[in-house]
């Protein structure tokens, strides 16, 4: 049986997170191909990760500069590694090489971390997103990372065109791999406009575009409860910070949650989904989601990049602070308009996420790089420059870490 190692940022909480999920997703295409799945991380567990063991998945605590990895690696001597995001590339991707060097070495960016970090620092700026800077110290580093790796996955069809023509990255190294939806909602089982009422905005509250995000709704609330008295807002999330929560006024109806157990329950609920998001990059999970359960949403052109392609997004996007305001009232009160976006909604699931549209592909190409392997590696030789000299330096930083921490 082949083996597959995982290097994890976090173990996945995939009640909390759209990464969560995502690695789930990924857990689960190889495990149709019968592989032998090991997941390590330096990180741990906590109450809301998923327990691994009951779907016959190995679970590794790991340590940063430590030779200890050296020794569990070569023992394990997997055919197929991934490093979750960039960083773990960056701390475990010498040593894979090192003692596993016919390893085939998969990055899942789960969203460009550049993209994200230079749009957060232009919305500090009062600058558009626009003109963001992409030519960054971390984007060198992610940019090193995906050289470095045989293959590496892009979750958003944005982030295809930016690494391949900005940043001419070879489409032999990038292979486009979204959310993959097994099945929607059923219509029986979809509650109606009538049967729905108030706003829900999601997100885990740890990551920065999702904080920003509520803060906007805050200022925007009190324009949208004043044509809607009856209507409350509720903000849903784990790990929200101090800030987020003395937001909450039951007066105001702007009423902070917390985590959500059921998604699925949560959503079918609600009449519409708010999420203002100025920043961030990849996709978003929350519109999935909502799609998924039929919930219509209003956002951002950031918020809904690469969600709909050529087909009408499952609500409203505009950039507008005013025009979010009057369709997000319009939305709420308007049931043709409402059913029209909840139909839009199913057709992006079925026509742009569904599971069958990638995952035999994904795994013939999976199958097709272990065969030739030496070949797929000479034709971005540029990233064995990078395996040979920007990891010497990794690799002895490291090592001084670890005889310094003794």
């Amino acid at each position: 049986m082949k083996k597959l190692l995982i290097i994890g940022h976090t173990f996945p909480e995939p009640s909390t997170t759209a990464a969560g999920s995502r690695m789930m997703q990924l857990l689960k295409l190889f495990k149709e191909e019968n592989y032998q799945i090991t997941l390590a991380s330096t990180a741990a567990i906590s109450e809301r990760t998923v327990n691994l063991k009951n779907q016959n998945i190995s679970v590794k605590n790991i340590l940063l500069n430590d030779a200890s990895f050296d020794e569990f690696v070569k023992e394990l001597n997997p055919e197929i590694v991934i490093f979750d995001r960039y960083i773990t590339e960056e701390q475990f991707g010498w040593r894979v090489s090192e003692h596993c060097p016919d390893a085939l070495k998969i990055l899942d960016t789960e969203d460009l971390h550049f993209l994200r970090k230079a749009r957060e620092e232009a919305i500090k700026d009062n600058k558009p997103v626009s003109e963001a800077n992409l030519f960054s110290e971390i984007t060198k580093r992610e940019l090193a990372s995906i050289l470095r790796c045989d293959l590496s996955l892009i979750i958003s069809e944005y982030e295809m065109e930016l690494l391949q023509n900005t940043f001419k990255i070879s489409s032999e190294i990038l292979y486009y791999l979204p959310f993959l939806i097994e099945t929607i909602s059923e219509e029986k089982t979809i509650s109606s406009f009538i049967e729905r009422q108030n706003f829900l905005a999601i997100g885990n509250l740890l990551h920065a575009p999702n904080v920003d995000s509520v803060l906007q709704l805050k200022q925007l609330w009190p324009k949208i409860k004043k044509q809607l008295q009856n209507a409350e807002l509720h903000i849903y999330g784990a790990y929200a910070p101090q800030q987020i929560l003395q937001l909450n006024n039951k007066k105001e109806g702007f009423i902070i949650k917390g985590w959500a157990e059921s998604i699925e329950s949560l959503m079918k609920t609600y009449r519409l989904q708010l999420a203002p998001l100025r920043f961030g990059a990849g996709l978003k999970g929350k519109f999935l989601d909502a799609m998924r359960f039929g919930l219509p949403s209003v956002t951002t052109e950031i918020g809904a990049e690469g969600m709909h392609d050529e087909f009408r997004f499952g609500g409203a996007i505009t950039n507008s602070n005013a025009a979010f305001i009057n369709i997000s009232v319009k939305l709420y009160l308007d049931e043709n308009l409402w059913e029209e976006a909840q139909n839009s909604g199913f057709e992006i699931i079925r026509k742009r996420f569904q599971k069958e549209l990638f995952s035999e592909d994904f795994k013939n190409r999976i199958r097709f790089l272990e065969a030739n392997l030496e070949n797929h590696r000479e034709n971005n030789f540029f990233g064995q420059i990078l395996q040979h000299h920007t990891l010497q330096s990794t690799k002895y930083m490291s090592k001084w870490i670890e005889v310094k921490s003794k």
